[in-house]
């Protein structure tokens, strides 16, 4: 058997995921780099080591390990099991996402007062309607 060809694998072949796999694939690779023990389940500390060294997206950031692991663990048992961790992370990816996208699109309330100023100032100018001789 010829074994030249072995090293010549793509990383897809070899692990089964290639890097730009489906999100379920990249939170199961994430938590095996976090529960570094092998027990199957990871604790709020080694989430938050894992912010540190990980660098997860902004997304996430902003919320804070503390934040992320209340989610994953809405019980408060102390620990996520690796299912829960990939479900509620791959939830939690769709939704904060979104949470952006969604915030833009909703104008900020002194955005809204000040636009309203602004007309009532011009509706009260001279010339105006409201300033009209009748």
């Amino acid at each position: 058997m010829d074994v030249s060809s072995v090293g010549a694998m793509t990383p897809h072949a070899v692990s089964g995921a290639s890097w730009g796999g489906p999100p379920q694939q990249k939170m199961s690779n994430l938590f095996a780099a976090i529960d570094t023990a092998g027990v199957g389940s990871i604790t709020q500390p080694q989430l938050a080591q894992a912010f540190q060294t990980h660098k997860p997206p902004v997304v996430f950031q902003q919320q804070g390990p503390a934040a992320i692991f209340a989610k994953l663990d809405p019980k408060t048992t102390g620990s996520v099991s690796k299912e829960d961790f990939i479900t509620g992370m791959t939830e939690l990816m769709v939704s904060l996402r979104a949470a952006p996208v969604a915030a833009a699109a909703t104008p900020k309330p002194e955005a809204t007062l000040a636009k309203a100023a602004t007309v009532l100032g011009e509706l009260g100018a001279p010339g105006s309607i409201l300033n009209q001789k009748v």
